[in-house]
């Protein structure tokens, strides 16, 4: 069988832009995804089945039995098939050089960072954007080759990150620039019958570096500002921000969803880094090295009370 618009997707994020592509630009011919049996062996922070989307729009559904797509059902179908153009929204993996040779016009998908390609390549783009106070974002549609974000790009758009962003919001401008160019892409192979890359790059290579859930952990002897881009660079849909009341074991875990700076005039040399100072509708005032953070949001099977030190 042939299939002229594929994507590749195993998020929230994915289903969003495929009901985007099918009412707005074009039919989409084949979502290939993962089996639920692939999570057993892979962390997909926001996975999405997306077997829903048959039901809606009666888009047949691939599920392959592994992220890395080398497995040998996946193997099979790509060769019994033939493939146009595939966009990958949501798929934290490369995709190999045997599915890539399959499609006619390649396989596309999102890179983004500060700098422009290939500085910025790597892991978690968006989560170190904010991580490390970035202000800007200039997200890439580019065409996959057998490396990591390649500076094979077909079109750019920027977008801000300001003070009032988490990462969830990020991801909203994210999908409204990524769509985009999703129709920018689709309208030009569509008109032209193909699509043009521009590979002349002045940039330099510079990588993120893959975050866990365990590099969400709070140290409150950094500086406020620090602790406050972590706590909104890996909030949900991610594993969130984490510290400990008083004894660092698991019953004493709390989990940061939300917090924001507080105040750095006031004399807070009375209390230790981590010391929560006093508490006000249940939320807790912290003191940092350079001032103090209010938690908005936590998850604790403790309480967080005045006196109580975050680890």
């Amino acid at each position: 069988m042939h299939y002229k618009v594929v994507v590749f997707g195993v998020k929230d994020t994915s289903e969003n832009i495929i009901e985007f592509i099918e009412k707005q630009i074009c039919k989409v011919d084949l979502i290939i995804t993962i089996a639920p049996k692939v999570l057993e062996h892979n962390q997909v922070s926001g996975f999405k089945g997306l077997s829903v989307m048959t039901e809606k729009y009666g888009i047949p559904v691939f599920e392959a039995d592994s992220y890395f797509l080398k497995d040998e059902k996946t193997t099979a179908f790509m060769k019994e098939n033939t493939f146009d153009i595939g966009i990958v929204m949501g798929w934290q993996r490369l995709i190999p050089k045997e599915v890539l040779d399959c499609f006619k016009e390649g396989i596309f998908g999102f890179h983004g960072n500060c700098g422009y390609l290939p500085f910025g390549r790597g892991r978690s783009p968006l989560n170190w954007s904010m991580i490390l106070g970035d202000t800007r974002f200039n997200l890439n549609l580019f065409k996959y080759d057998e490396k990591a974000d390649s500076p094979n790009v077909f079109a750019t758009e920027m977008f801000q990150i300001n003070e009032h962003d988490d990462i969830r919001t990020a991801q909203y401008k994210n999908m409204i620039c990524s769509k985009n160019l999703i129709r920018k892409l689709l309208t030009t192979y569509m008109e032209k019958g193909h699509v043009e890359i521009h590979t002349d790059s002045k940039d330099f290579d510079s990588w993120y570096n893959k975050r866990t859930a365990a590099d969400g952990k709070i140290d409150f002897h950094d500086r406020t500002r620090n602790i406050y881009n972590l706590i909104r660079g890996v909030a949900a849909p991610f594993p969130g921000a984490f510290c400990y009341a008083d004894e660092e074991d698991d019953a004493h875990k709390v989990t940061v969803w939300q917090a924001h700076p507080f105040d750095e005039m006031m004399d807070f040399s009375a209390y230790a880094p981590g010391e929560i100072l006093d508490v006000f509708d249940g939320k807790p005032v912290v003191r940092t090295v350079d001032g103090s953070l209010l938690i908005d949001r936590y998850e604790s099977s403790v309480e967080l009370t005045t006196g109580m030190v975050l680890k």
